[in-house]
């Protein structure tokens, strides 16, 4: 049990490796979040377990990119917050990473709905 345990935190932390772009950017879809709140809600997802020490190098690059734009917002008696949200161009990043996602799960779910020796496609 404890090696199945171990191969899936390897499996996870490869899937988000390989997602986390994805992720963000659908995070961030149709809405503002600062840091912290952006991370904590990931982090309710069983895959997503990820720290600050990721995610903030990932939003400055995304930010570098221009896929997304951040403002610091004051609120009340508290520090200000950065709140970061989707660019025009982020938007369409999103969209052509998703259509590659969703292309991607379509191709191994054929894969596991076919297996054996038989060729993938006829010729």
């Amino acid at each position: 049990m404890i090696k199945d345990t171990i191969k899936h935190e390897k499996w996870d932390s490869q899937l988000r490796k390989g997602s986390l772009e994805l992720v963000v950017l659908a995070s961030l879809n149709g809405r503002q979040a600062y840091g912290l709140e952006l991370l904590k809600s990931l982090q309710q997802l069983p895959t997503m377990q990820l720290s600050e020490g990721t995610l903030y190098p990932l939003l400055d690059r995304l930010k570098r990119e221009g896929l997304i734009a951040a403002e610091w917002y004051q609120e009340g008696d508290s520090r200000p917050r950065k709140y970061f949200q989707l660019t025009d161009e982020g938007q369409i990043k999103l969209a052509a990473l998703t259509d590659r996602w969703r292309q991607s799960v379509a191709d191994i779910e054929y894969l596991l709905d076919h297996p054996g020796p038989d060729p993938l496609f006829e010729e």
